[in-house]
């Protein structure tokens, strides 16, 4: 009867979720501070002061404690899927802790993908007559799945890079598939996007707003995330390519759909990684190129960053939706012609800041 209630009124899974994670925080900060996982000011942050940066365990547990609470009767259904999301976050944990190698972290990722693509059996079976390929065999499924899960999630890894930016974006996937999922009857996959809402919210305060209290995602948040929103944009592929929603909510061009609410981190990354081998650097070697890092030297703050950020995610989800049914080359021709005219705008103020 209550678990109904709440299944039906499912905003309130999401702020028990958020009670849940305000409860737990306090407690990771201080558990983070007397073991020393904190951040310490160094040339590519800006804070001050020792920052804890563990927050990812806080939104993991408060994320599954409340989706096992109201879902448990799908963990027959889910326990693989849930084995590759603590899998992962354990990876990003001990990037925090002790810094792995990029084959390393990499090597962490593949073990959480084959947990997600493998054994929980969630991943890209159609390509919406993309090339003119509709169903792919069991081989291409699984290395076409393993290639988009790693590059969302270090896509989502290389956008954290200041304060309640990945969080923000990751608020707002999440509320874009909740609501999908919801409206298409899928409402496990429901709760799954609620409960992480619920939980980021709670990070999303502490690191913008805390003091004393404020915290890092950490790779354990980042990866974390990263998985989330991959097996959300395979179960919101799959649903699609096999018309398994109501034709009113079916979306033709479903693939790209997805590429397009993800527009910021995505392009982002295939961006920076670009000028890096361009200058013959390698892609991993971190710099301060990210769409972040030059609004910054507009003058604007972390917050005001943050929300032009969101803001033009937001436009790119409005984009998403306008062009749900568009031909997909179509859809992804005029998201990326977006993306590059607004990172040429970007890139013409700093050019007049500096008098060139």
């Amino acid at each position: 009867m209550i678990k109904e209630f709440f299944l039906t009124h499912s905003y309130l899974i999401g702020l028990i979720s958020f009670l849940l994670g305000w409860l737990g925080m306090p407690l990771v900060v201080r558990i983070a501070k007397a073991k020393g996982f904190v951040v310490r000011p160094n040339k590519r942050m800006s804070h001050t002061g020792e920052v804890p940066n563990i927050g990812g365990l806080n939104i993991c547990f408060s994320f599954m404690l409340t989706y096992l609470l109201f879902e448990y009767n799908q963990m027959s259904h889910s326990q693989f899927f849930l084995i590759g999301l603590f899998a992962i976050m354990v990876v990003g944990f001990i990037d925090d802790v002790l810094v792995l190698t990029p084959v390393a972290k990499l090597f962490g990722e593949t073990l959480a993908g084959i947990a997600l693509i493998g054994f929980a059996d969630l991943r890209i079976t159609h390509l919406h007559g993309l090339f003119g390929i509709t169903e792919i065999g069991i081989i291409p499924s699984y290395l076409i799945s393993l290639f988009i899960l790693i590059a969302i999630i270090n896509a989502l890894n290389l956008i954290d890079g200041i304060d309640g930016l990945a969080s923000g974006l990751g608020m707002l996937y999440c509320l874009f598939f909740a609501l999908y999922f919801w409206l298409a009857g899928e409402g496990p996959w429901s709760v799954l996007g609620i409960c992480m809402f619920g939980a980021l919210a709670v990070f999303f305060i502490y690191n913008v707003f805390g003091n004393r209290g404020k915290i890092f995602m950490g790779d354990s948040g980042s990866l974390l995330l990263g998985y989330l929103i991959t097996a959300f944009v395979f179960h919101f592929c799959e649903l699609n390519a096999y018309h398994q929603v109501p034709e009113w909510l079916h979306m033709n061009a479903a693939p790209m759909v997805a590429i397009c609410v993800l527009t910021v981190p995505i392009f982002d990354t295939i961006r920076v990684s670009l000028t890096r081998i361009k200058k013959h650097q390698s892609p991993f070697q971190p710099d301060k190129n990210h769409i972040h890092h030059l609004l910054l030297r507009t003058g604007l703050n972390h917050i005001q960053t943050t929300c032009v950020l969101l803001s033009v995610s937001v436009l790119f989800v409005g984009l998403a939706i306008l062009g749900r049914n568009w031909n997909m080359w179509l859809l992804l021709f005029v998201d990326f012609a977006l993306a590059t005219c607004l990172t040429f705008g970007l890139w013409r103020i700093l050019n007049k800041q500096m008098g060139i």
